[in-house]
């Protein structure tokens, strides 16, 4: 099982399967994450994809999805 450091380039972690949201729009204005084998979730920009790569463990990404669902973000997209 590979540890991914965080930061690296994105093209250089073997094996991952990058997949997008299907809310996604044409121009590429999303992010992309993929499954590491150590259980970590990569996340990337999707207009960048040889770019870096950040690492969290899945429950941060947990946290970071059910915050988002509970509307803790959407000050930041103009929402209130």
């Amino acid at each position: 099982m590979e540890t991914v450091p965080n930061g690296i380039q994105s093209t250089r972690i073997e094996r991952a399967q990058w997949r997008k949201s299907r809310r996604s729009n044409p121009s590429g204005n999303c992010v992309e994450l993929a499954v590491l084998s150590d259980g970590g979730v990569a996340v990337r920009n999707s207009r960048h994809t040889g770019g870096p790569a950040l690492v969290y463990t899945r429950d941060e990404i947990a946290a970071f999805v059910q915050g988002a669902k509970d509307g803790d973000f959407d000050d930041l997209i103009g929402r209130d």
